[in-house]
């Protein structure tokens, strides 16, 4: 008899999964890490491999947690772009496409920012008001998504 299976908090990243999303009920696997060190998970439902950091900012992301981080706190600085590009020597186009990740993922990244970096709504308000000014070109799905979570009543 094999050993039991250890408790994870994953569920399954494929939207088309009957599980999506879904903690009752899921058959999903850990199988390993793949080159970039992330654990790789595998449904049973429907057949499909993702990683721990699907549907989230960091997914396909070179930067380390530590790292978006470190840039998320200069951002709640006020830092510009190019200023944090100076300070961490990251392209200023990656500092660009990290915010615009950010902001599709605005309601689980308020979350964190509050969790982990102890910031207050307000301040993740201005975070946003600040990331909402700096990309001035963002998706419909980032518009909508910072909609969602600033309490003023500006427009996106």
């Amino acid at each position: 008899m094999g050993r039991p299976r250890t408790e994870d908090k994953t569920t399954c990243a494929n939207k088309l999964c009957g599980h999506y999303l879904k903690e009752r009920g899921k058959d999903i696997l850990r199988r390993g890490k793949n080159t970039a060190g992330h654990q790789q998970y595998y449904c049973n439902h429907c057949k499909k491999w993702f990683v721990e950091t699907a549907n989230t900012p960091l997914y396909h992301k070179h930067l380390s947690e530590d790292e978006i981080v470190v840039i998320c706190k200069h951002l709640v600085e006020k830092n510009g772009i190019r200023s944090i590009e100076r300070i961490t020597g990251h392209h200023r186009d990656t500092i660009g496409n990290l915010m615009t990740d950010l902001a599709e993922h605005a309601k689980s990244m308020t979350e964190y920012l509050v969790k982990k970096l102890n910031l207050s709504p307000m301040e993740c308000d201005e975070f946003w008001s600040f990331v909402k000014k700096s990309k001035r070109t963002l998706s419909p799905k980032a518009k909508l998504a910072l909609k969602s979570v600033m309490s003023t009543d500006t427009p996106v």
